[in-house]
């Protein structure tokens, strides 16, 4: 009667055979690991279907980094999430971001500024469609008796041949997004600091700190000075403003006083005089002098709040003010249209 063939028998012939039964003896022990002809493509194919599964699902804000973004933007902006190829626009807090590109999993933009500068919560929206950003709306405000004296001087505007800044196209309401998270804006800068400063008193003047210089020829020096110590400037010598404005400095409170100490202090604040036609190298707190009589001093200053940059190329310079008040009045409207022959020229911060 023959033995039936065993485990032990197999590896005793083994020895005797050789290592080719050896391999035979390991191949023939594992069948149920053995992949079948074409698994690995199936494999492969089955991995593109779950690709597209998240490419095609219901768009998801996840995540946002960073989470907490300067009040003047300008940041790279992260959203993670499932089905967000096919976003084409954002807003944060209703304000259109620049340089939005998307994947399946992830948009990124460029944060733009918060609309008036104020710290808090704001709505990040997701679109399918683009949404074009335009440049800030200017209010104005006589609440403080400045309407009529837009400059040092005492110049009037005939505000009948003025034209008010145009009104920016409309953004989409948040509740129209396929996809929205939040973000917080917050005061992490010192040009944060005084633009917060700038939109906070454009319209509420900060009379119990610095009073108004308005009874006197004008605020406006007397508000952008303010934006500077608000920016880490301290007060000094030869420029100051005390006891509620009634201790103050010819340059904190006049133009052609305060625009040549700009010029002899540049290195120490890290300014550079430039003029209107070098605009690309203007930014939020800039410093805007403007003369209405060509006659080379100025009759009014203000603090840059906006630069936007069209289509087209063309740089626009918004600014903020007292006398008048506003918080984002153009700069090429003020030269042609309200004081029309009048020039402008900037000392712009290094750094």
């Amino acid at each position: 009667m023959t033995a039936p063939i065993t485990r032990r028998t197999l590896l005793s012939l083994a020895g005797i055979t050789g290592v080719g039964f050896v391999a035979a003896a390991c191949s023939s022990d594992g069948p149920a690991t053995r992949k079948p002809s074409g698994a690995a493509s199936g494999g492969a194919s089955t991995a593109t279907g779950s690709s597209s599964s998240a490419a095609s699902a219901a768009p998801a804000a996840s995540s946002v980094e960073p989470g907490t973004i300067p009040l003047a933007g300008g940041v790279t902006v992260t959203v993670t999430g499932t089905g967000l190829a096919a976003v084409r626009g954002v807003t944060v807090g209703g304000v259109a971001a620049r340089d939005v590109e998307a994947t399946a999993s992830r948009v990124t933009f460029t944060a733009p500024h918060q609309a008036m500068y104020t710290a808090g919560s704001a709505d990040v929206a997701l679109f399918t469609e683009p949404v074009a950003p335009s440049p800030s709306v200017n209010r104005t405000s006589d609440g403080n008796g400045s309407q009529a004296n837009d400059g040092q001087s005492g110049t009037t505007q005939d505000t009948s041949t003025a034209t008010p800044t145009p009104t920016a196209a409309p953004v989409p309401d948040a509740s129209a997004a396929v996809a929205t998270t939040t973000v917080a804006y917050a005061a992490t800068t010192d040009v944060d600091r005084q633009l917060e400063y700038a939109m906070r008193h454009w319209e509420d003047y900060n009379t119990a700190e610095y009073g108004t210089m308005n009874p006197i020829g004008g605020d406006c020096a007397n508000y952008v000075n303010q934006t500077l110590q608000a920016r880490g400037w301290e007060q000094r010598a030869d420029w100051y403003n005390r006891a509620g404005g009634a201790e103050h400095s010819a340059t904190w409170t006049y133009c052609p006083a305060m625009d040549p100490w700009l010029d002899q202090n540049a290195a120490t604040f890290g300014l550079t005089r430039r003029t209107s036609d070098e605009r690309e190298h203007v930014k939020v707190g800039d410093i805007v002098m403007f003369d209405w009589h060509a006659n080379g001093s100025p009759d009014h200053t203000t603090i840059v709040s906006e630069v936007f940059t069209e289509q087209d190329g063309t740089i626009r310079i918004k600014s903020a003010s007292h006398n008048q008040d506003g918080p984002y009045r153009d700069l090429d409207e003020m030269i042609t249209v309200q004081h029309p022959g009048g020039s402008a020229w900037f000392h712009t911060f290094d750094a």
